[in-house]
């Protein structure tokens, strides 16, 4: 069985402007200036990886107050526009918490996003019942509300060192 895993970036990441498909729209990273956004790349089938990182940014977003979260986003992009539509995305990204948004793309624009991010992701066939995995990093992107990348959160970084993080930028 393939097993699967936690990817390294593929470079160092510099961030930018970007756009994307959400439910019944497209969404540019510019139209939440004025918000931090929360953003991690990954896929609904993801076994263990994304789910862990989604949870904890859930967890940080359930510590902020009414006036905090109107100002905060989290955008999950899928790398598996195969299998992810937007519909599916907004059912998977709301299970864990409302102010998370599901966003795919085409595959030419996905790597687009995923090079300004130095995030890295690759399609590795499998025995499974879904016929391939998709390796990728795990690292959230934490960007101001002027719309820069300002921290690069590994995996498995503490609810409260994320709410930390958010709160510093929100009083900016």
């Amino acid at each position: 069985m393939t097993k699967h895993q936690t990817l390294e970036l593929s470079a160092k990441p510099t961030g930018g402007d970007f756009t994307v498909e959400i439910q019944n729209a497209d969404l540019s990273l510019h139209d939440l200036q004025g918000k931090v956004v929360l953003l991690y790349f990954g896929y609904t089938q993801c076994p263990d990886i994304c789910p862990t990182s989604l949870s904890l940014m859930t967890q940080a977003l359930n510590q902020m107050t009414q006036e905090e979260l109107e100002k905060v986003n989290g955008l999950f992009v899928s790398v598996d526009p195969n299998r992810d539509n937007t519909t599916r995305l907004e059912e998977y990204t709301h299970y864990f918490h409302t102010n998370i948004i599901g966003a795919t793309a085409e595959k030419e624009q996905i790597d687009k996003i995923t090079k300004l991010y130095g995030a890295s992701y690759r399609i590795v066939k499998s025995d499974s019942a879904m016929g391939y995995i998709v390796d990728h990093s795990s690292y959230t992107y934490v960007i101001d509300k002027k719309g820069k990348l300002r921290y690069t959160l590994a995996h498995g970084t503490s609810p409260n060192k994320i709410l930390t993080v958010v709160r510093e930028l929100l009083v900016e």
